[in-house]
């Protein structure tokens, strides 16, 4: 059966963008058509300053909202990253097998290695190596399928790489993954800058939409999107970002291709009108499962509990072979 990996940080509350890019795909397509693990990558979100309390705070959230956007642990394993203690120990071989020039190729680590240059400081070493914990995070599984927005994409050609790469000097010892693109908003905008994807780690809370804001607060930011010169109402993401980003939100939300949407209307008024509406519908169910959840919360923690048991019991034996295949001894306390 193929087995599918894929993961959220929990750096920021979980927006929009993350849902309709992949978390809904998650809950309902790949839980049912292969062996799925997701994954809260809790240390991913140390390679920045953080406030450990926050830390905690959005892992618990990102956890119940993933449960809440349709997630069955009865069909997919759900589970946080630091929990399972393979992704740690299977991301030093993996350094190993990387090289410098490939971590410095990283467009997230050059974008932010820049910024804090220009500040007069510097990022942590976690922000460079970060990439090879995806990797093994990904790999520790035998992943066949990383699900994924394309902004990611270029951490699983890493993956693929390094996989390729051990394989050939130690023996066959990982299965190489491949990324899969949602067809449909695969990378939500900014609604302030539509030129930038709506990440959860930005502070231009005007621009995006969180799970969790109240309808009120959705409609008013949709209204409020940016958009561009002219009257008419026409797809063109590279001409006219701010239409084609409210045009692919609603399709992803109310269905129909963004090209077709666009000719129904004639104004970017009642464009922006019906795609709030079409967003404060599809958050609705998110957001009453998610109440519920937080309602009992030993359910979540149960959940967590028995996902991680089940992600050890798959990650070990390949981390423990590629241990043996890389040259070190047999742990025999294992």
């Amino acid at each position: 059966m193929t087995r599918v990996f894929s993961g959220v940080k929990p750096t920021g509350h979980l927006t929009l963008g993350n849902y309709l890019g992949a978390m809904r795909q998650w809950a309902a397509v790949d839980q049912h058509r292969a062996e799925a693990l997701f994954c809260i990558v809790d240390l991913h979100a140390l390679t920045v300053d953080h406030d450990p309390a926050r830390v905690r705070r959005l892992s618990r959230q990102a956890a119940t909202l993933l449960l809440a956007a349709g997630l069955d642990p009865r069909l997919c394993t759900v589970f946080v990253q630091s929990h399972v203690d393979e992704h740690a120990r299977l991301s030093y071989l993996l350094e190993c097998v990387a090289t410098d020039g490939e971590m410095r190729r990283m467009i997230q680590y050059k974008e932010k290695a820049v910024r804090e240059q220009r500040r007069g400081g510097s990022v942590r070493l976690s922000l460079l190596t970060y990439p090879v914990l995806m990797a093994a995070d990904i790999l520790a599984y035998r992943t066949d399928e990383v699900p994924v927005g394309d902004d990611q994409a270029q951490h699983v050609e890493l993956s693929r790489d390094l996989a390729v790469r051990f394989n050939q000097r130690y023996g066959h010892t990982f299965t190489v993954p491949r990324a899969t693109l949602p067809t449909v908003a695969a990378r939500v905008m900014n609604l302030q800058d539509p030129t930038a994807k709506m990440g959860k780690s930005d502070d231009t809370g005007p621009g995006i939409v969180y799970l969790l804001d109240d309808p009120d607060v959705v409609r008013k930011k949709v209204m409020r999107a940016v958009t561009d010169s002219g009257r008419d109402v026409v797809y063109d993401r590279a001409a006219r970002p701010g239409l084609a980003n409210l045009l692919e939100i609603l399709a992803a939300c109310a269905g129909g291709e963004p090209a077709e949407l666009a000719g129904g209307y004639d104004s970017y008024g009642a464009l922006k009108k019906d795609t709030a509406e079409a967003v404060v519908e599809a958050l609705r169910p998110v957001q009453e499962r998610h109440r519920a959840l937080c309602a009992d919360p030993g359910y979540v923690e149960e959940v967590l509990r028995d996902g991680a048991e089940r992600a050890r019991a798959m990650a070990r034996p390949t981390v423990d072979a590629a241990y043996g295949a890389i040259g070190l001894l047999p742990n025999a306390a294992r």
